[in-house]
């Protein structure tokens, strides 16, 4: 391509997707293809490349457990230098180098796909999830319930609610029964 300001190529690829391009529990998987457009320009500092990435992550959702296998999107845009800075106070940690007019696309992308992708991965928005108790999937039965609980500072007071309550005539007789034994 040459240091030619304005010199400029246009690339479109397939590749295997590297390790660890995503999260444990939302990733594109190692070796999965990877479309890859990539537009190379030569401006004075270094290479500029501009492109997209077009994969399938795939994962679980966070709340459900249910798979999830969706198309992934993302662009991206890095400067490669042609030299390495001079002077530590002009380097930067994240500054690119070419390395024998070669640059290295996977950190870029990594970063890339790494920030696209959510960190809680939801199979929908509104995903009721699992029932914290018995691990039914709420979305199938919306109105599942386990009867209602009681506060256990309270579960002693619920065995008088189960207690007949006795009748007006019953405590009557109850009170005269007890004048007579007196």
């Amino acid at each position: 391509m040459g240091r030619k300001p304005g010199a400029e190529r246009t690339f479109t690829r397939s590749v295997e997707a590297p390790a660890e391009m995503g999260y444990d529990v939302y990733a594109v998987p190692e070796g999965s293809t990877i479309e890859l457009e990539l537009r190379l320009e030569a401006i004075m500092e270094g290479i500029l490349a501009t492109g997209t990435f077009s994969a399938r992550a795939v994962g679980e959702c966070v709340r459900c457990l249910d798979p999830i296998d969706e198309a992934v999107v993302v662009g991206f845009q890095e400067l490669y230098l042609y030299d390495a800075p001079s002077s530590q106070e002009e380097a930067d940690e994240e500054d690119h180098v070419l390395e024998d007019e070669l640059l290295d696309l996977e950190p870029v992308l990594r970063d890339a796909v790494v920030l696209a992708l959510p960190q809680n991965p939801l199979c929908a928005p509104d995903c009721p999830g699992l029932c914290p108790e018995c691990g039914a999937r709420l979305a199938d039965d919306p109105g599942h319930t386990h009867g209602e609980a009681i506060d256990p500072r309270w579960a002693s007071l619920s065995q008088l609610a189960e207690q007949p309550v006795p009748s007006a005539d019953q405590s009557e007789s109850d009170t005269s029964s007890d004048d007579s034994k007196e």
